[in-house]
């Protein structure tokens, strides 16, 4: 073979190669995003952020930085000039692909025999972000290529602002903005031109160069990125001289209050649109959100040795109907997974407010006098000795005084007139949906709180109680749709219901008229204790916010002698405190149609000037009267209580064991029949029957024939004997 047609077959050959090189290039070259950035519809996790626009939650699950975004034109100029310098120095000049610096890293890299410069422009970076591959010589190629398509479809401040957004550094961190709070907790604006140098340094090897690990490593590119900044003139020699010698302030950003119970709430709720949004803005406060974990967590390790191992609290505005802090602490270890705001608790006694509020729309008033002596009653599943907190009875009380004092028996008088089925409806017309049992599954014991309530239900109830008995559930999101407002309360009551809270001499009897309880602004509170030390709450409200705190052990367990106002009194003291900053005290709002008179202490009638007296509070229409004879209520099975559980005694013979079923009460001229599982087992003129007892589930019913023949039947109880 000549010369010739050698090379006129290598030419061939050649060519063949190249066009086939060509091919493959261009079958390889991916398809470039439609515009920068590419990720507006691309979120796995959207950021929470709280009222104001600062984040609540931090997310690393999406595959851009969607949330710390900077527009060019906001990122300091010298902080730019450092980027460029130190990736892309012909970054304005070149068209993708900077030959010049390609060729110089070649022969650097022939010469150590190894890579040691990569030479990458912007351009290709950010192609290698948009167009992850293996790093290759191949994906070399083809990122100069698709580089040069980059540039044609962008302007370079657009790939620049891209780039500065989305170069990683460690941590998982995204972007200078996020890179900047990482390592120096500061926003780009303000920080130092060191820092600003050495963000530009880091991307080359974020964990090489981690300044937390060993912050010298940097200094000689430091000094280098200097040398060629004072001689392109981005800075002049003072600066230089003294970014030589500056050091630097590390400081990690502080660890924000725990949201995550909060998060976890409402992911789940939020519609499909929302959940694919960048950000979300919430009703939180985060100052406020820190402040009250900050107390609850305090006083939570000062009760631990008292047993004290769960803690929440909920703030809301109950003007605007948002929820400002909700907040959990936990005993390292103790139940942290689960959200004690929503965790179903025993209200203790907390409902007592609400079914007042009942009351005096049903005719009492503040001034109605209310019975304080012994009373045994059946109860859940057995009979129950009512007694006061201080074991103690005072006779007949005003309501005011039995509401302010927390009196036990009072308030299950007030339950049997108002009835248990009412009272609970229109507790469920509040929001409380874990109340899910037949009314006579409670009984009069609801006033007790031998109901399960969330600290979210009872905050939201008392939030309406506060804001003249409107009801609406408690928005958590900023711009959230608005929830119609329901008037579940008069405002009548409710107002009178809240100056009883808020009034120390009400307290006097059991709890005395100062202490913690005694706010410096005028506050409406009302504490709660469930049998056992098991629970112990508080929650009140001021002219705007209202407060509640739950303490105890999410296993169920007893504290040792935690009450409401030893323990959550004075959290919700202190997270008041913060909140009276925010706003100028105002009194409680007292409607205009109440009516203020003076009353007798003892009696609750209009004042003479002969007994002891006190203004008191009135609706329109509802001034104090002589008691008249009220209607008698329903009879209704006194014994059993609903769900009883009875057992045999083994020591005696089955044939021999009874039990008494009684009513109420018996109208005159009526007689009774009992039936049980809907077959009559006995009847008479008494209201009480022995039964002979049998194992088994049964139904008792009482059917009172009236003198005139009226048949009247009561509802069944469920009873169990063992």
């Amino acid at each position: 073979m000549t010369w010739q047609r050698a090379l006129l077959l290598g030419s061939s050959v050649g060519a063949a190669g190249a066009a086939l090189l060509m091919l493959a290039t261009v079958l390889a070259l991916r398809p470039l995003p439609a515009e920068l950035p590419p990720y507006r519809d691309d979120i796995r996790k959207a950021q929470l952020t709280d009222r104001h626009g600062q984040p609540l939650t931090v997310t690393y699950e999406n595959d851009w930085n969607v949330h710390d975004l900077v527009l060019l034109a906001d990122v300091p100029l010298l902080l730019q000039q450092a980027f460029i310098e130190a990736e892309d120095r012909r970054f304005p000049q070149h068209r993708g692909v900077d030959w010049r610096a390609r060729l110089a890293a070649v022969w650097q890299n022939l010469k150590a025999g190894r890579a040691v410069r990569g030479a990458s422009t912007i351009s290709e970076q950010v192609v290698r972000m948009l167009q992850p591959r293996p790093r290759t010589l191949w994906a070399r190629w083809l990122e100069g290529w698709e580089a040069l398509r980059l540039e044609a479809r962008f302007a370079k401040p657009d790939i620049l602002e891209f780039y500065l957004n989305q170069v990683p550094y460690a941590g998982q961190r995204r972007g200078v903005v996020q890179a900047a709070r990482h390592y120096f907790d500061r926003d780009l604006a303000t920080l130092a031109p060191q820092e600003m140098l050495a963000l530009a340094i880091l991307v080359r090897s974020p964990s090489r160069f981690d300044l937390y690990t060993d912050p010298t490593r940097l200094r000689p590119q430091l000094r280098r990125l200097a040398d060629r900044m004072l001689v392109v003139g981005a800075i002049d020699a003072a600066a230089h001289q003294r970014l030589l010698t500056a050091e630097f302030d590390l400081k990690r950003p502080p660890l924000a209050a725990p949201v995550r119970h909060f998060a976890e709430y409402l992911f789940p709720r939020l519609p499909e649109s929302e959940r694919r949004r960048a950000r979300i803005a919430t009703t939180l406060d985060a100052g406020l959100q820190g402040q009250a974990y900050a107390i609850l967590e305090q006083w939570r390790q000062n009760l631990a040795p008292l047993g004290v191992r769960n803690a929440a609290a909920l703030v809301a505005d109950h003007r605007q109907g948002e929820i400002l802090a909700w907040v959990n602490a936990h005993a390292p270890g103790e139940g942290s997974a689960y959200d004690a705001v929503v965790v179903p608790r025993q209200a203790g006694s907390t409902l007592k407010p609400l079914l007042y509020a009942l009351a005096l729309e049903r005719g009492w008033t503040a001034a109605t006098i209310i019975d304080d002596n012994p009373l045994s009653e059946a109860v859940g599943q057995g009979q129950h000795a009512y007694q006061n907190y201080s074991r103690s009875h005072y006779g007949p009380v005003r309501l005011r005084d039995a509401l302010g004092n927390s009196l036990n028996i009072p308030a299950v008088r007030a339950a049997q007139f108002v009835g248990p089925a009412e009272f609970l409806a229109r507790l469920r017309a509040l929001g409380f949906h874990s109340l899910k049992q037949h009314p006579d599954y409670y009984g009069d014991g609801l006033a007790l709180g031998n109901g399960e309530i969330t600290l979210l239900e009872l905050t939201t109830a008392f939030a309406a109680l506060a804001n003249d008995g409107q009801y609406r559930p408690l928005r958590t999101l900023r711009d959230g749709p608005s929830t119609p407002v329901l008037p579940v309360l008069s405002r009548s009551s409710s107002h009178i219901i809240g100056n009883i809270l808020a009034d120390p001499d009400a307290r006097r009897l059991e709890f005395g008229t100062g202490g913690l309880m005694r706010f410096p602004v005028e506050t409406a509170i009302k504490t709660g204790t469930s049998s056992d030390y098991r629970d112990a709450w508080v929650v009140a409200f001021n002219h705007r916010y209202t407060v509640g705190v739950w303490m105890g052990n999410l296993d169920g367990s007893p504290m040792q002698d935690v009450t409401g106002s030893r323990g959550p009194v004075p959290v919700a003291r202190a997270i008041f405190a913060e909140l009276n900053r925010r706003a100028p005290a105002q009194p409680l709002p007292l409607a205009p149609e109440l009516v203020q008179i003076a009353i007798c202490r003892d009696t609750g009638l209009m004042a003479d000037n002969g007994c002891p007296s006190r203004p008191e509070w009135f609706a329109p229409g509802r001034l104090p009267q002589p008691p008249a004879a009220e209607p008698a209520p329903p009879p209704r099975i006194q014994q059993p209580s609903w769900d009883l559980q009875l057992a045999l005694d083994p020591r005696l013979p089955p044939d021999r064991q009874y039990y008494a079923f009684q009513l109420s009460r018996l109208p005159p001229g009526a007689r009774v029949e009992w039936l049980v599982n809907g077959d009559l087992v006995g009847g008479g003129n008494s209201g009480s029957l022995l039964w002979p007892l049998q194992r088994g589930w049964h139904e008792v019913q009482a059917q009172i024939v009236h003198a005139d023949g009226v048949i009247e039947r009561t509802a069944a109880v469920p009873f169990q004997v063992r």
